[in-house]
Protein backbone atom coordinates (compact mmCIF):
# COMPACT_ATOMS: atom_id res chain seq x y z
CA UNK A 1 0.00 0.00 0.00
CA UNK A 2 1.45 3.47 -0.78
CA UNK A 3 2.28 5.28 1.94
CA UNK A 4 0.02 8.63 2.80
CA UNK A 5 2.05 11.86 2.74
CA UNK A 6 1.95 13.96 5.42
CA UNK A 7 -0.73 16.43 4.73
CA UNK A 8 1.73 18.95 7.28
CA UNK A 9 4.49 18.79 5.26
CA UNK A 10 2.75 19.46 2.70
CA UNK A 11 1.58 22.48 4.29
CA UNK A 12 4.88 23.45 4.81
CA UNK A 13 5.95 23.07 1.31
CA UNK A 14 3.48 25.61 0.06
CA UNK A 15 4.76 27.96 3.08
CA UNK A 16 8.47 27.46 0.51
CA UNK A 17 6.70 28.35 -2.60
CA UNK A 18 5.15 31.27 -0.77
CA UNK A 19 7.77 32.65 1.09
CA UNK A 20 9.92 32.28 -2.59
CA UNK A 21 7.80 33.94 -4.58
CA UNK A 22 6.03 36.61 -1.75
CA UNK A 23 9.76 38.48 -2.20
CA UNK A 24 7.65 40.63 -5.02
CA UNK A 25 6.97 42.59 -2.01
CA UNK A 26 10.89 43.90 -1.16
CA UNK A 27 10.77 45.01 -4.68
CA UNK A 28 10.78 48.96 -3.05
CA UNK A 29 14.32 47.98 -1.42
CA UNK A 30 15.79 47.45 -5.54
CA UNK A 31 14.10 51.06 -5.87
CA UNK A 32 16.80 53.83 -4.93
CA UNK A 33 19.91 51.52 -5.40
CA UNK A 34 18.26 51.42 -9.19
CA UNK A 35 17.93 55.20 -9.42
CA UNK A 36 20.99 56.00 -8.10
CA UNK A 37 23.23 53.31 -10.17
CA UNK A 38 20.99 53.96 -13.40
CA UNK A 39 19.14 57.44 -13.23
CA UNK A 40 15.72 56.14 -13.69
CA UNK A 41 12.79 57.52 -13.02
CA UNK A 42 10.77 56.48 -9.54
CA UNK A 43 7.71 55.59 -11.97
CA UNK A 44 9.82 53.84 -14.36
CA UNK A 45 11.24 52.00 -11.73
CA UNK A 46 8.30 51.35 -9.27
CA UNK A 47 6.15 49.92 -12.98
CA UNK A 48 8.14 46.87 -12.79
CA UNK A 49 6.37 46.10 -9.63
CA UNK A 50 3.07 46.65 -11.45
CA UNK A 51 3.99 44.79 -14.22
CA UNK A 52 4.77 41.73 -12.23
CA UNK A 53 1.32 42.02 -10.48
CA UNK A 54 -0.27 42.16 -13.57
CA UNK A 55 1.43 39.11 -15.53
CA UNK A 56 0.71 37.03 -11.83
CA UNK A 57 -3.11 37.71 -12.37
CA UNK A 58 -2.50 37.52 -15.99
CA UNK A 59 -0.87 34.35 -15.86
CA UNK A 60 -3.01 32.49 -12.93
CA UNK A 61 -6.08 32.89 -15.20
CA UNK A 62 -4.87 31.68 -18.34
CA UNK A 63 -2.63 29.02 -17.12
CA UNK A 64 -5.58 27.76 -14.12
CA UNK A 65 -6.66 25.06 -16.01
CA UNK A 66 -3.27 23.71 -17.49
CA UNK A 67 -2.29 23.74 -13.99
CA UNK A 68 -5.13 21.33 -12.87
CA UNK A 69 -3.91 19.39 -15.83
CA UNK A 70 -0.47 18.90 -15.56
CA UNK A 71 -0.14 18.63 -11.42
CA UNK A 72 1.73 20.77 -8.67
CA UNK A 73 4.81 19.03 -8.94
CA UNK A 74 5.56 19.90 -13.05
CA UNK A 75 3.48 23.09 -12.35
CA UNK A 76 5.80 23.82 -9.38
CA UNK A 77 8.70 22.59 -11.54
CA UNK A 78 7.34 25.79 -14.27
CA UNK A 79 7.03 28.17 -11.55
CA UNK A 80 11.11 27.63 -10.45
CA UNK A 81 12.10 28.12 -13.51
CA UNK A 82 10.31 31.30 -14.63
CA UNK A 83 10.55 32.91 -11.16
CA UNK A 84 14.26 31.98 -11.31
CA UNK A 85 14.94 33.38 -14.67
CA UNK A 86 13.28 36.14 -14.16
CA UNK A 87 15.00 37.63 -11.38
CA UNK A 88 18.56 36.35 -12.06
CA UNK A 89 17.68 37.47 -15.54
CA UNK A 90 17.12 41.50 -13.88
CA UNK A 91 20.41 41.29 -12.83
CA UNK A 92 21.32 41.03 -16.43
CA UNK A 93 18.69 43.88 -17.68
CA UNK A 94 20.24 46.09 -14.87
CA UNK A 95 24.33 45.12 -15.84
CA UNK A 96 23.66 46.27 -18.91
CA UNK A 97 21.43 49.22 -17.95
CA UNK A 98 18.51 48.24 -19.91
CA UNK A 99 15.04 48.79 -18.49
CA UNK A 100 12.59 47.25 -21.37
CA UNK A 101 15.00 44.24 -20.60
CA UNK A 102 14.41 44.52 -16.76
CA UNK A 103 10.69 44.99 -17.60
CA UNK A 104 10.61 41.87 -19.71
CA UNK A 105 12.45 39.57 -17.28
CA UNK A 106 11.17 40.63 -13.90
CA UNK A 107 7.66 41.77 -15.32
CA UNK A 108 6.77 39.28 -17.67
CA UNK A 109 8.87 35.97 -16.92
CA UNK A 110 8.87 36.95 -13.31
CA UNK A 111 5.16 37.55 -12.86
CA UNK A 112 4.66 34.88 -14.85
CA UNK A 113 6.37 32.39 -12.30
CA UNK A 114 4.39 34.49 -9.38
CA UNK A 115 1.58 33.50 -10.97
CA UNK A 116 2.01 29.83 -11.37
CA UNK A 117 3.60 29.39 -8.16
CA UNK A 118 0.73 31.04 -6.41
CA UNK A 119 -2.17 28.93 -7.71
CA UNK A 120 0.73 25.25 -7.74
CA UNK A 121 0.09 24.47 -3.79
CA UNK A 122 -3.73 25.55 -3.41
CA UNK A 123 -5.65 23.11 -5.43
CA UNK A 124 -3.90 19.90 -3.18
CA UNK A 125 -3.55 22.22 -0.28
CA UNK A 126 -7.47 22.90 0.13
CA UNK A 127 -8.14 19.17 -0.61
CA UNK A 128 -5.50 17.98 2.07
CA UNK A 129 -7.30 19.68 4.77
CA UNK A 130 -11.05 19.77 4.35
CA UNK A 131 -11.65 20.22 7.98
CA UNK A 132 -9.12 23.43 7.90
CA UNK A 133 -9.76 24.66 4.45
CA UNK A 134 -8.87 28.55 6.18
CA UNK A 135 -6.05 28.04 8.32
CA UNK A 136 -4.44 25.53 5.52
CA UNK A 137 -4.98 28.57 2.62
CA UNK A 138 -4.11 30.72 5.52
CA UNK A 139 -0.64 29.37 6.08
CA UNK A 140 0.85 29.04 2.87
CA UNK A 141 -0.23 32.78 1.55
CA UNK A 142 0.80 34.30 4.93
CA UNK A 143 4.16 33.33 3.91
CA UNK A 144 3.73 35.18 0.69
CA UNK A 145 3.08 37.88 2.97
CA UNK A 146 5.88 37.34 5.38
CA UNK A 147 8.37 37.02 2.66
CA UNK A 148 9.38 40.50 2.50
CA UNK A 149 10.25 40.32 6.31
CA UNK A 150 12.59 37.85 5.16
CA UNK A 151 14.17 38.70 1.84
CA UNK A 152 14.19 42.66 2.39
CA UNK A 153 17.25 42.46 4.86
CA UNK A 154 19.18 39.68 2.79
CA UNK A 155 18.64 41.43 -0.53
CA UNK A 156 19.27 45.18 1.34
CA UNK A 157 22.78 43.25 2.78
CA UNK A 158 23.74 41.73 -0.40
CA UNK A 159 23.47 44.91 -2.61
CA UNK A 160 25.85 46.29 -0.30
CA UNK A 161 28.46 43.61 -0.23
CA UNK A 162 27.93 42.28 -3.90
CA UNK A 163 26.41 44.91 -6.05
CA UNK A 164 22.62 45.01 -7.70
CA UNK A 165 23.45 42.93 -10.48
CA UNK A 166 24.73 40.26 -8.45
CA UNK A 167 22.48 40.18 -5.69
CA UNK A 168 19.55 39.64 -8.40
CA UNK A 169 21.62 36.24 -9.53
CA UNK A 170 22.12 35.08 -6.00
CA UNK A 171 18.41 35.74 -4.78
CA UNK A 172 17.14 34.33 -8.68
CA UNK A 173 19.26 31.20 -8.09
CA UNK A 174 18.03 30.30 -4.28
CA UNK A 175 14.62 31.04 -5.31
CA UNK A 176 14.48 28.67 -8.23
CA UNK A 177 15.81 25.76 -5.98
CA UNK A 178 13.62 26.19 -3.10
CA UNK A 179 10.19 26.32 -5.00
CA UNK A 180 11.64 23.37 -6.92
CA UNK A 181 12.14 21.60 -3.76
CA UNK A 182 9.29 22.37 -2.38
CA UNK A 183 6.87 21.94 -5.34
CA UNK A 184 8.55 18.14 -5.24
CA UNK A 185 6.81 17.02 -1.85
CA UNK A 186 3.43 18.48 -3.14
CA UNK A 187 0.65 16.13 -4.44
CA UNK A 188 -3.05 15.79 -3.85
CA UNK A 189 -4.10 13.32 -1.38
CA UNK A 190 -5.72 10.10 -2.70
CA UNK A 191 -9.15 9.26 -3.78
CA UNK A 192 -11.56 9.39 -1.07
CA UNK A 193 -9.24 10.39 1.14
CA UNK A 194 -10.21 12.03 4.75
CA UNK A 195 -7.71 12.99 7.36
CA UNK A 196 -8.35 11.25 10.65
CA UNK A 197 -11.36 11.22 12.65
CA UNK A 198 -13.22 12.59 9.39
CA UNK A 199 -13.21 9.31 7.78
CA UNK A 200 -16.96 8.53 8.24
CA UNK A 201 -17.99 12.35 8.47
CA UNK A 202 -20.27 12.39 5.04
CA UNK A 203 -20.88 16.15 5.47
CA UNK A 204 -17.48 17.30 4.49
CA UNK A 205 -18.21 17.74 0.47
CA UNK A 206 -22.35 18.51 1.62
CA UNK A 207 -20.33 22.13 3.39
CA UNK A 208 -19.41 22.98 -0.59
CA UNK A 209 -21.96 24.87 -2.21
CA UNK A 210 -21.43 23.14 -5.45
CA UNK A 211 -19.21 21.17 -7.81
CA UNK A 212 -18.51 23.16 -10.54
CA UNK A 213 -15.63 23.29 -13.62
CA UNK A 214 -13.97 26.49 -14.26
CA UNK A 215 -16.35 27.73 -17.46
CA UNK A 216 -19.53 27.02 -15.18
CA UNK A 217 -18.36 28.81 -12.10
CA UNK A 218 -17.98 32.13 -14.03
CA UNK A 219 -21.40 32.29 -15.26
CA UNK A 220 -22.66 32.35 -11.41
CA UNK A 221 -23.43 35.36 -9.57
CA UNK A 222 -21.88 34.32 -6.99
CA UNK A 223 -17.91 34.46 -8.69
CA UNK A 224 -18.91 38.12 -10.10
CA UNK A 225 -19.62 39.44 -6.38
CA UNK A 226 -16.51 37.75 -5.08
CA UNK A 227 -14.45 39.17 -8.01
CA UNK A 228 -15.50 42.65 -7.08
CA UNK A 229 -14.92 42.35 -2.91
CA UNK A 230 -11.77 40.82 -4.07
CA UNK A 231 -10.63 43.83 -6.75
CA UNK A 232 -12.01 47.51 -4.38
CA UNK A 233 -10.68 45.20 -1.04
CA UNK A 234 -6.98 44.81 -3.11
CA UNK A 235 -7.28 48.07 -4.53
CA UNK A 236 -7.71 49.87 -0.99
CA UNK A 237 -5.21 48.51 0.58
CA UNK A 238 -2.40 48.31 -1.86
CA UNK A 239 -2.89 51.69 -2.57
CA UNK A 240 -2.63 52.11 1.50
CA UNK A 241 1.06 50.29 1.14
CA UNK A 242 2.20 52.15 -1.68
CA UNK A 243 1.83 55.70 -0.27
CA UNK A 244 1.94 54.59 3.58
CA UNK A 245 4.84 56.41 4.35
CA UNK A 246 4.53 59.63 3.14
CA UNK A 247 0.75 59.35 4.70
CA UNK A 248 2.27 58.76 8.37
CA UNK A 249 4.38 62.12 7.40
CA UNK A 250 1.38 64.24 6.56
CA UNK A 251 -1.14 62.77 9.07
CA UNK A 252 0.87 61.88 11.89
CA UNK A 253 3.75 63.87 11.52
CA UNK A 254 6.16 60.76 11.71
CA UNK A 255 9.92 61.25 10.82
CA UNK A 256 11.06 59.66 7.97
CA UNK A 257 12.79 56.95 9.97
CA UNK A 258 9.83 56.26 11.86
CA UNK A 259 7.70 56.13 8.99
CA UNK A 260 9.89 53.88 7.16
CA UNK A 261 9.59 51.81 10.61
CA UNK A 262 5.75 51.33 9.92
CA UNK A 263 6.27 50.18 6.98
CA UNK A 264 8.47 47.41 7.68
CA UNK A 265 5.86 46.64 10.78
CA UNK A 266 2.96 46.29 7.62
CA UNK A 267 4.98 43.06 6.57
CA UNK A 268 4.07 41.70 10.11
CA UNK A 269 0.15 42.64 9.84
CA UNK A 270 -0.30 41.98 6.79
CA UNK A 271 1.14 38.15 7.02
CA UNK A 272 -0.81 38.07 10.43
CA UNK A 273 -4.12 38.74 8.65
CA UNK A 274 -3.70 36.22 6.26
CA UNK A 275 -3.40 32.94 8.85
CA UNK A 276 -5.31 35.17 11.64
CA UNK A 277 -8.94 36.29 9.29
CA UNK A 278 -8.80 32.45 7.59
CA UNK A 279 -8.31 30.89 10.54
CA UNK A 280 -11.31 32.99 12.19
CA UNK A 281 -13.13 31.90 8.78
CA UNK A 282 -13.25 28.30 9.65
CA UNK A 283 -15.51 29.01 12.71
CA UNK A 284 -17.58 31.82 11.64
CA UNK A 285 -17.98 31.22 8.10
CA UNK A 286 -16.40 33.33 5.26
CA UNK A 287 -19.19 35.48 4.23
CA UNK A 288 -19.30 36.73 7.84
CA UNK A 289 -15.60 36.85 7.84
CA UNK A 290 -15.49 39.58 4.89
CA UNK A 291 -18.43 41.56 6.23
CA UNK A 292 -16.93 41.71 9.06
CA UNK A 293 -13.10 43.10 7.62
CA UNK A 294 -15.18 45.42 5.15
CA UNK A 295 -16.83 46.86 7.82
CA UNK A 296 -13.78 47.61 9.60
CA UNK A 297 -11.94 48.93 6.92
CA UNK A 298 -14.59 51.46 6.00
CA UNK A 299 -14.88 52.67 9.58
CA UNK A 300 -10.76 52.67 9.50
CA UNK A 301 -10.64 54.71 6.45
CA UNK A 302 -13.02 57.58 7.14
CA UNK A 303 -11.66 57.63 10.75
CA UNK A 304 -7.28 58.38 9.28
CA UNK A 305 -7.97 61.52 7.64
CA UNK A 306 -8.68 63.11 11.09
CA UNK A 307 -5.94 61.33 13.07
CA UNK A 308 -2.94 63.16 14.29
CA UNK A 309 -1.95 60.88 17.18
CA UNK A 310 1.34 58.50 15.61
CA UNK A 311 -0.20 55.73 17.93
CA UNK A 312 -3.85 55.90 16.75
CA UNK A 313 -2.84 56.40 13.13
CA UNK A 314 -0.13 53.27 13.07
CA UNK A 315 -3.06 50.90 14.71
CA UNK A 316 -5.82 51.83 12.29
CA UNK A 317 -3.14 51.42 9.16
CA UNK A 318 -2.16 47.94 10.67
CA UNK A 319 -6.03 47.32 10.82
CA UNK A 320 -6.22 48.29 6.92
CA UNK A 321 -3.19 46.11 6.00
CA UNK A 322 -4.31 43.50 8.02
CA UNK A 323 -8.17 43.40 6.50
CA UNK A 324 -5.80 43.26 3.25
CA UNK A 325 -4.28 40.34 3.62
CA UNK A 326 -7.23 38.39 4.90
CA UNK A 327 -8.78 39.21 2.05
CA UNK A 328 -6.59 36.85 -0.05
CA UNK A 329 -6.88 33.71 2.21
CA UNK A 330 -10.59 34.11 3.31
CA UNK A 331 -10.82 34.23 -0.72
CA UNK A 332 -8.75 31.47 -1.38
CA UNK A 333 -10.72 29.34 0.87
CA UNK A 334 -14.36 31.07 0.07
CA UNK A 335 -13.75 29.55 -3.65
CA UNK A 336 -13.31 26.20 -2.45
CA UNK A 337 -16.58 27.01 -0.53
CA UNK A 338 -18.71 28.33 -3.46
CA UNK A 339 -17.42 25.55 -6.21
CA UNK A 340 -15.77 22.78 -4.49
CA UNK A 341 -12.33 21.44 -5.68
CA UNK A 342 -13.63 20.08 -8.84
CA UNK A 343 -11.13 22.97 -10.52
CA UNK A 344 -10.13 25.12 -7.96
CA UNK A 345 -7.29 26.12 -9.08
CA UNK A 346 -8.57 27.45 -12.43
CA UNK A 347 -11.40 29.39 -11.20
CA UNK A 348 -8.88 30.80 -8.27
CA UNK A 349 -6.76 31.69 -11.38
CA UNK A 350 -9.58 33.98 -12.85
CA UNK A 351 -10.45 35.41 -9.56
CA UNK A 352 -6.56 36.59 -9.51
CA UNK A 353 -7.13 38.24 -12.61
CA UNK A 354 -8.53 40.75 -9.59
CA UNK A 355 -5.27 41.48 -8.51
CA UNK A 356 -3.72 41.99 -11.71
CA UNK A 357 -6.25 45.13 -12.46
CA UNK A 358 -6.25 45.75 -8.98
CA UNK A 359 -2.27 45.82 -8.80
CA UNK A 360 -2.60 48.94 -11.44
CA UNK A 361 -6.07 50.63 -10.56
CA UNK A 362 -4.78 50.92 -6.69
CA UNK A 363 -1.55 53.13 -6.63
CA UNK A 364 -2.79 55.31 -9.87
CA UNK A 365 -6.36 55.84 -8.59
CA UNK A 366 -4.31 56.97 -5.27
CA UNK A 367 -1.84 58.92 -7.23
CA UNK A 368 -4.70 60.57 -8.97
CA UNK A 369 -6.57 61.74 -6.38
CA UNK A 370 -3.46 63.03 -3.80
CA UNK A 371 -2.57 64.87 -6.85
CA UNK A 372 -5.58 66.32 -8.01
CA UNK A 373 -6.34 67.47 -4.32
CA UNK A 374 -2.78 68.16 -2.97
CA UNK A 375 -4.08 65.36 -0.18
CA UNK A 376 -4.36 62.33 0.93
CA UNK A 377 -7.99 63.09 2.46
CA UNK A 378 -9.67 62.54 -0.66
CA UNK A 379 -7.90 59.22 -1.75
CA UNK A 380 -8.89 58.23 2.04
CA UNK A 381 -12.89 59.12 1.34
CA UNK A 382 -13.10 57.72 -2.18
CA UNK A 383 -11.51 54.52 -1.15
CA UNK A 384 -13.94 54.50 2.19
CA UNK A 385 -17.05 54.68 -0.27
CA UNK A 386 -15.78 52.09 -2.12
CA UNK A 387 -14.96 49.71 0.72
CA UNK A 388 -19.09 50.31 1.07
CA UNK A 389 -19.52 49.19 -2.28
CA UNK A 390 -17.63 45.93 -1.79
CA UNK A 391 -19.96 45.32 1.72
CA UNK A 392 -22.82 45.77 -0.27
CA UNK A 393 -21.58 42.78 -2.85
CA UNK A 394 -21.06 40.62 0.38
CA UNK A 395 -24.49 41.23 1.38
CA UNK A 396 -25.48 40.37 -1.59
CA UNK A 397 -23.34 37.19 -1.72
CA UNK A 398 -24.95 36.17 1.38
CA UNK A 399 -28.23 35.82 0.20
CA UNK A 400 -27.49 34.18 -2.66
CA UNK A 401 -25.84 31.57 -1.11
CA UNK A 402 -28.78 31.32 1.53
CA UNK A 403 -30.91 31.38 -1.41
CA UNK A 404 -28.84 28.65 -3.10
CA UNK A 405 -28.91 26.17 0.42
CA UNK A 406 -32.90 26.42 0.36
Amino acid sequence: MKQVRNRWLIAASAVGIHLSIGSVYAWSVYTKPLIEKLGWGLKETQFTFSLAIFFLGLSAAFLGSYVEKIGPKRSGQLSAFCYGVGIAGSGLAVYIGSLPLLYLFYGVIGGIGLGLGYITPISSLVKWFPDKRGLATGLAIMGFGFAALISSPVIVALIEEAGISNTFFIMGACYFFIILLSSSYIAPPPPGWLPSGMENNVSVKKDDLSQLTAKEAVKTKRFWYLWIMFFINISCGIAIISAASPMAQEFAGLSPVAAAAMVGFMGIFNGGGRIGWSTLSDYIGRANTFTLFLTLEIIAFLLVPGITNPFLFQALIFLIVSCYGGGFSSTTAFVGDLFGTKELGAILGYILTAWAAAGIAGPLFAAFTRSTANSYNGTLYSFGALLAVALVFSLLLKREIKRIRE
